[in-house]
C-alpha cells in the first residue's frame, strides 16, 4: 500500500469516527412545531456526514463492506426493477381501549409492546404472551398478553418509547408530562418519575446512550432532557456533556428539520418537503444516513442527510387527516404506511419504490398507528376503532 492510500485510509476511519460519535441519530417521530424560519447554518457536523458518504462510497469501490443502503445514495427516485415479495401476515385482535388507541412502541429487544390511548391508559403486552394466544387454545384457557396496564395521565397519550438498556417505559401526553414506568414492577400502576413540561408533549424518544431523552411539543425548538437531573435543555444552555446526536423532527409547516445534538442548533431544514402539507413523521434509517418522512399529502420520502436531496419516493397509498406514520420492516427491505381510503395496510419495496402488498386492515376505520418489532416480521396497528391487532409473518 503506498503513502497516499495508506493516509487516505486512515482518513475515512477519523471521518467515521467522528460521524459514529457525533450521530448516534435516535428518531424523533412526529414532533409537530410551529414553523421556523431557519437558515440551516454551514455545520461541522453536516460536513463530517457528507465526507462519510464519500468515504463510504470510495469504500465500496476498494471492495470493503457497506451499508445496505449504498445504493440509495446513487439510484434515482423512480427506479424500478425486480421488487421482493412481502411475507403473508396473520393477524389477531389483541385488546382494546376505552377510546382512541393513538400510539405504540416495541421495545429493542422486541420482547414488549406498549400502546397509549386517548382514555389516557397505556397497555404493556408480552409478545411471547400475543404469541402463544395465536396458538390453539390449551386446556389452561385463553392466553392474556395484557401484563399491565398503567393510569397515571389525565389527557390523551401522543407518544411511548423504551430505554434502550433498561425496563423503563416514558410516555408523553397531551397533559404536558412526561412519566417514567418500571415495567419490572408488575404492581406499579403509576409513574415513579415525572417531567412537567411546558407543552403538549407530541413525541418522546430516547438517546442512544438512554441518559438523555427529547421531546417534541408544540414549542418551536425541541426540548432535550438529561434523565437524571431532569434539567431541559435548549441551544442557549447546552451543557459540556450533551449528547453527540443528530436528531430530526417533522412539522405542521411541512419541513424535515435536522438538528444537531451537540449544540441544539438547526442545521438543516428541508423547506416543503411535504409542500404545504403537514409532515407527520420522520425517521432515521439504521446506518442514520436517510431519513423517511410522511406527509398529509399522501407521499412518502427518503432523503439523504449529507445532502437534503430527495432519493426515493413511494406514491399510491392516500394519508391526508391522519397523523399517519411510514415505517421499515425488520430488514429496512420494505416500508408500511396506511391508506385511509381504502383502511388498507400498503407494503412497498424499499429499493424499486413499488407496492408489493395491500392488505386489508381489519380496523373499523384506518389505523392510526403502526409499529414494527426491531427483531422479527411483526408488527402492531392500532387506530381509531379503539382496538390493537398483532402481525406476524405465516411460516
Amino acid at each position: 500500500m503506498d503513502n497516499s492510500s495508506s493516509e487516505q485510509t486512515v482518513q475515512d476511519g477519523k471521518h467515521y469516527r467522528h460521524l459514529n460519535s457525533l450521530i448516534a441519530a435516535s428518531a424523533v417521530a412526529s414532533a409537530t412545531m410551529t414553523p421556523l424560519n431557519v437558515e440551516a447554518p454551514p455545520n461541522r457536523l453536516l460536513d463530517l456526514v457528507a465526507k462519510g458518504l464519500a468515504a463510504e462510497k470510495d469504500g465500496i469501490t476498494r471492495g470493503t463492506s457497506a451499508s445496505p443502503f449504498r445504493d440509495f445514495a446513487t439510484s434515482m427516485p423512480d427506479m424500478k426493477g425486480s421488487s421482493k415479495s412481502f411475507p403473508k401476515h396473520e393477524t389477531r385482535h389483541l385488546s382494546e381501549h376505552k377510546n382512541i388507541a393513538r400510539c405504540a412502541r416495541f421495545s429493542a429487544d422486541g420482547r414488549f409492546v406498549a400502546t397509549g390511548s386517548a382514555d389516557t391508559s397505556i397497555k404493556l403486552f408480552e409478545v411471547s404472551k400475543i404469541k402463544q394466544m395465536l396458538l390453539p387454545e390449551t386446556k389452561d384457557g385463553p392466553v392474556r398478553p395484557v401484563i399491565r396496564t398503567y393510569y397515571d395521565h389525565i389527557q390523551p397519550i401522543n407518544d411511548l418509547d423504551f430505554h434502550p438498556q433498561g425496563t423503563i417505559l416514558i410516555s408523553g401526553a397531551k397533559d404536558q408530562t412526561i412519566k417514567f414506568f418500571d415495567i419490572s414492577k408488575t404492581n406499579a400502576k403509576r409513574a415513579y418519575r415525572v417531567i412537567q413540561d411546558t407543552h403538549n408533549v407530541r413525541s418522546v424518544s430516547f438517546h442512544p446512550s438512554g441518559d438523555f431523552l427529547l421531546a417534541g411539543t408544540d414549542h418551536a425548538i425541541p426540548h432535550l432532557y438529561d434523565i437524571n437531573t431532569f434539567q431541559c435543555y435548549l441551544s442557549a444552555n447546552m451543557p459540556e456533556t450533551s449528547p453527540s446526536a443528530m436528531y430530526v423532527t417533522a412539522s405542521k409547516d411541512g419541513a424535515i428539520r435536522l438538528w444537531d445534538g451537540i449544540t441544539a442548533n438547526c442545521v438543516r431544514s428541508i423547506t416543503g418537503a411535504h409542500g404545504t402539507a403537514e409532515a407527520t413523521s420522520a425517521i432515521f434509517t439504521k446506518d442514520q444516513r436517510f431519513v423517511l418522512s410522511c406527509g398529509k399529502d399522501s407521499t412518502i420520502k427518503l432523503w439523504e442527510v449529507g445532502s437534503g436531496r430527495l432519493v426515493k419516493q413511494y406514491l399510491g397509498a392516500i394519508h391526508t387527516q391522519l397523523r399517519c406514520q411510514a415505517i421499515f420492516n425488520e430488514t429496512e427491505e420494505f416500508i408500511l404506511s396506511i391508506d385511509e381510503l381504502s383502511n388498507e395496510i400498503v407494503i412497498w419495496d424499499a429499493m424499486t419504490t413499488e407496492k408489493v402488498a395491500k392488505w386489508p386492515s381489519n380496523h373499523v376505520g384506518a389505523p392510526r398507528w403502526l409499529e414494527h418489532s426491531p427483531v422479527e416480521s411483526a408488527f402492531i396497528s392500532c387506530g381509531t376503532d379503539r382496538s390493537v391487532r398483532f402481525w406476524k409473518e405465516t411460516v
